[in-house]
């Protein structure tokens, strides 16, 4: 008899597979206030549910929050959130009001709800075209996507940049950095295992893969890999 794959026994949540967020310092988002608001840096601290640094700020009228600090931010520096704040590192505004070229993060999907994208360390993003309706950002992929002008997000660049330069050089190192957030690792590909664990799995021989496309309307146990693919073969 067949059992679970491993992406269905993530689906039930467990704690084999569930993050371990009591651990975690906080949510790392914006100031809930649309308007007008200007805060104190009060510390910079390390999460480990987060690969940059996150920044405490109080601001003026009584709340505390953390944000995803940027490169150059220091403690005691103030930083200003809303329409009017000025074009600098840490500050955050509307998109509508950042200019073209600009270097900006945490940039929200909807207006309010305290950013989605580019929140990894180094990350940038630049606002490339604005629109009437609408304003075009270039995310750390290249790709361009449409945000609401009234969309919020971050001057500058994520800091910890050079997390990704410095290599882990043992498997052990790299067990505790995943045990940290709780994530799945090794990654063992399905054409490896056996049949009885995955749908690519398949006898023990030199070319044991089974790896075909997915109808479209396959089982849950079977709906692996390349689901219901347009187009097959070689590019010609």
């Amino acid at each position: 008899m067949g059992k679970r794959l491993i992406q269905q026994a993530r689906g039930r949540g467990g704690p084999t597979y569930r993050s371990p967020s009591f651990r975690y310092a906080g949510e790392a988002r914006h100031a809930k206030s649309l308007s007008d608001i200007k805060g104190v840096v009060v510390d910079i601290i390390h999460c480990q549910g987060h690969s940059a640094p996150l920044a405490k700020v109080r601001y003026d009228d009584g709340t505390k929050c953390l944000l995803i600090a940027p490169e150059g931010l220091r403690v005691g520096q103030t930083v200003h959130s809303g329409p009017s704040a000025e074009v600098e590192v840490g500050n955050t505004m509307p998109l509508d009001e950042i200019p073209e070229g600009a270097m900006i993060y945490n940039i929200e999907s909807q207006p309010g709800d305290g950013g989605k994208f580019v929140r990894a360390s180094g990350t940038f993003a630049k606002v490339v075209t604005k629109l009437r309706d609408s304003v075009v950002v270039q995310l750390p992929s290249k790709k361009k996507k449409t945000f609401h002008p009234k969309c919020r997000a971050a001057i500058g660049s994520v800091a910890g940049g050079g997390r990704t330069e410095k290599p882990f050089l043992k498997a052990g190192v790299k067990f505790y950095k995943m045990k940290a957030k709780n994530k799945l690792w090794p990654h063992v590909s399905g054409s490896a295992q056996n049949a009885v664990d995955h749908p690519f799995g398949n006898k023990r021989s030199s070319r044991k893969s089974k790896a075909r496309p997915c109808p479209r309307n396959a089982p849950p146990g079977r709906k692996v890999g390349m689901i219901a693919a347009r187009r097959t073969g070689r590019r010609k």
